[in-house]
């Protein structure tokens, strides 16, 4: 049985379409099904990341409202194998969704995917409830800035809120000269959001490049901060990887 995953951030700015998209070339790369959704209806920027921009056809409401089944919605990845993706719709999810089709089609993934990546929208609005209500894991993403602390520290009390036991944190754009500027340590991001830690990634200015060069991070030619995504996506499937010293400066 596959496990669902809900990636969400307190904030904009957290790079956190760019980590679903990291992550889940780098399970795919280890071998694993995987599947990653943009519940970011109306903003749907996963596709750029993940360079699949001219394959996203159906989107997940079509899977919910029973227009289409599953496994003729979702795109496959030309560049990774193992890898699909199934959009957001371009228009707000409309308020009366069924619960019980949201829960059926993450039901189904699971036993079509060892994993599912969602990127979860902003706030707790009804993308972000059916994400989480319906996921076995959720990730956290934030940086070291206050306002993105506090942000992250008020949606894990909603990731909770939602039922979720297994969450872990991902501190990304880490710029440690920064860190020493404000006297902050990873600790104390760790202390004030409240959640586990689960990898580090360092600032990284190829995450831009490849994302204009419209090609996946983990197939960029230049890819330091692929391989921190790597590391963190072994810890997802249970691996004991330690923590790294910055591979790089910044």
């Amino acid at each position: 049985m596959g496990k669902v995953i809900a990636v969400s951030s307190g904030k904009g700015g957290t790079g956190k379409t760019t980590a679903v998209a990291a992550l889940s070339s780098c399970l795919a790369v280890l071998g694993y099904k995987t599947l990653c959704i943009d519940f970011d209806a109306e903003m749907r920027n996963l596709d750029l990341a993940l360079g699949m921009t001219d394959f996203a056809v159906m989107d997940f409401m079509d899977v919910v409202s029973g227009r289409v089944k599953l496994l003729d919605a979702y795109s496959k990845a030309p560049k990774i194998p193992n890898l699909s993706f199934l959009s957001a719709p371009a228009t707000p999810v409309p308020g009366d969704v069924d619960p019980k089709a949201v829960k059926s089609m993450f039901n189904e993934i699971r036993t079509n995917f060892d994993y599912c990546l969602v990127d979860s929208p902003s706030g707790i609005g009804p993308g972000f409830r059916f994400a989480h209500s319906n996921a076995d894991m959720a990730i956290l993403i934030t940086t070291g800035e206050y306002a993105a602390m506090r942000g992250a520290n008020r949606t894990a009390t909603a990731m909770r809120e939602a039922g979720i036991t297994n969450l872990r944190l991902l501190i990304n754009r880490v710029l440690p000269g920064n860190f020493r500027r404000i006297e902050t340590t990873v600790d104390d991001i760790i202390d004030m959001v409240g959640v586990q830690l689960l990898g580090l990634i360092p600032e990284d200015r190829y995450v831009f490049q490849a994302l204009h060069a419209n090609t996946p991070l983990v197939l960029f030619k230049k890819r330091h901060s692929a391989y921190d995504f790597l590391d963190a996506a072994r810890r997802i499937t249970g691996e004991e990887i330690p923590l790294q010293q910055y591979r790089y400066s910044t």
